[in-house]
């Protein structure tokens, strides 16, 4: 038809085209996201379920090996002579055979339950198969003048290994930690104890005994596994012994040490909450382990047992003219004692004469060996004794007897201690009591606990490298012999406070709650 045209099909507008393709993007956005949720939901319920399942699972095995546990208790302890089963009190102790303080702890606390509880057996769970069980309770005589007054029941392990640090040249804490949980396991099943006391510091066995064993479980810390310092250590890339120089000069593994500190902390803090009773050898100790397992109710300071009136028998003169000083140090050959700062330090008072023409100087070593590694340790030492020139005049005795001890204490004239942050240090209180001037590092429990005034007056001295030992030894050296003779009696009114009557007392307070 003339001037009619074919209607053309409406446009959409852009703008309204855009927010259809938007709408049907949302919808179709929405349909995956619901899918997605009902993905999760029918993957996270059967999953919740098996969770439940497994965790039900696991409390009832673990609560049938308790059972069984407990079976093989009453099975393996038979009654007394009047009639009742002895109370079994068992010291997790690895190594009970060496001659450190540790072990004197040791052996005082079984003496010191031996003389308060009359139906009770000590146990002493230990790896020393090496040794019989009256040649390690005549070695406790030998060393620590200490005579039990009945028979201790000796648990020798097969798997001590499984705690050595040689084994874990990497995250060794760590793997001491897990190996621990091993020998506690296979302890527990050679001897399942009333009570348990972890003696030497292997806090992951405390859960083990507890709750899988029944046991009411307590611990005598010699000093945290980790502590606050340790982290400080890791945070600030200071090299030390437990802190390598490739790690403190990569950021990266230092924050990754760090990491892996502060996950260990966490853990050694749940563990150790679970002691029912919680004894420190220290201040310093304290401080320490209130941070990191928060359980002040149940902790308390005990100071450990020094044998100082044996040392307070030694008599206390003026000094005599002499041809020779002796510096004494009395420490187990471990790493942290520091040994090399000690011989460091000897070698620079020598070199640098700052004696003069004074009496000539002798430096002895005394200490245990417990195994291997401390062996080579002391090899290692006499080689830098030879590189140093000092050889012949540092003398190392090894794992000497008790009166042998006391001899060269009562021949010296300086008593040498280098470990920083001691955890305590007998070795310190066992110089000052034997007469000797302490010269003790600058940190830890020597610092806190030992070597302080006594009745305002000094006891003794602190350093901290190897310039201030030999600047405060040559000192030492140069007072009067009226003047030593004065620092050397108020040390001795000050170590009363640490002798064995001292601890039995506070002990036996301490662990009263695990014999209720």
């Amino acid at each position: 038809m003339p001037g009619w045209s074919r209607p053309r099909p409406a446009r959409s507008h852009p703008f309204r085209r855009a927010g259809v393709v938007a709408l049907s993007k949302m919808v179709a956005g929405g349909l995956c996201l619901w899918g997605l949720i009902r993905l999760l939901c029918s993957l996270l319920i059967p999953a919740l379920f098996l969770s439940g399942i497994l965790c039900v699972c696991l409390v009832v095995l673990l609560w049938g090996i308790r059972l069984w546990i407990q079976q093989r208790r009453n099975q393996l302890i038979s009654a007394g002579k009047d009639g009742k089963r002895p109370l079994l009190v068992a010291f997790f102790h690895p190594y009970c055979n060496a001659g450190g303080g540790g072990e004197r702890v040791l052996w005082c606390a079984i003496r010191t339950l031996q003389k308060k509880y009359r139906n009770i057996t000590c146990v002493v769970y230990t790896g020393d198969r090496d040794a019989t069980a009256e040649e390690i309770v005549e070695g406790a005589f030998r060393r620590f003048n200490i005579k039990l007054t009945h028979p201790v029941k000796f648990v020798f392990l097969e798997n001590r290994y499984l705690v050595e640090a040689s084994l874990y040249p990497h995250f060794t804490l760590l793997g001491q930690s897990l190996g621990s949980v091993f020998l506690g396991w296979e302890a527990l099943l050679k001897c399942v104890p009333d009570i348990y006391i972890d003696s030497m510091g292997y806090a992951f066995t405390l859960p083990l005994f507890k709750y899988l064993g029944g046991c009411c479980v307590g611990c005598y810390v010699h000093y945290p596994t980790i502590s606050t310092d340790m982290l400080s250590v890791v945070r600030n890339q200071d090299t030390r012994f437990n802190n390598a120089a490739f790690i403190t000069n990569s950021p990266l593994f230092s924050k990754f040490k760090l990491a892996y500190y502060y996950f260990f902390a966490l853990m050694y803090g749940l563990v150790g909450s679970c002691s029912d009773v919680i004894m420190v050898n220290s201040s310093w100790t304290l401080n320490h382990i209130l941070s990191l397992w928060r359980a002040g109710a149940c902790t308390s300071v005990v100071y450990p047992p020094c044998d100082v009136q044996t040392f307070l028998d030694i008599p206390l003169e003026e000094e005599k003219s002499t041809t020779e000083y002796s510096i004494v140090s009395v420490s187990q050959f471990r790493p942290e004692k520091d040994h090399p700062l000690q011989i460091r330090a000897f070698a620079k008072l020598l070199k640098e004469k700052r004696l003069g023409q004074q009496p000539s100087l002798k430096l002895i070593l005394i200490g245990g060996c417990r195994n291997q590694q401390d062996e080579e340790r002391v090899k290692n030492l006499k080689r830098l004794c030879e590189d140093l020139g000092v050889s012949e005049n540092v003398t190392f005795r090894i794992n000497v007897p008790f009166e042998e001890l006391k001899r060269h204490l009562a021949e010296a004239t300086i008593g040498l201690h280098t470990m920083w942050n001691e955890h305590f240090g007998i070795g310190v209180v066992e110089c000052m009591a034997a007469g000797t001037v302490i010269l003790a590092h600058n940190s830890g429990g020597p610092k806190l606990d030992i070597v302080v005034p006594y009745e305002g007056c000094i006891t003794g001295f602190l350093a901290e490298n190897e310039d201030n030992y030999a600047d405060m030894m040559a000192y030492i050296l140069t007072l009067s012999p009226e003047k030593r003779l004065e620092i050397r009696e108020n040390a001795r009114r000050s170590v009363h406070r640490f002798s064995d009557q001292h601890f039995e007392e506070t002990f036996l307070l301490s662990v009263e709650p695990l014999f209720k």
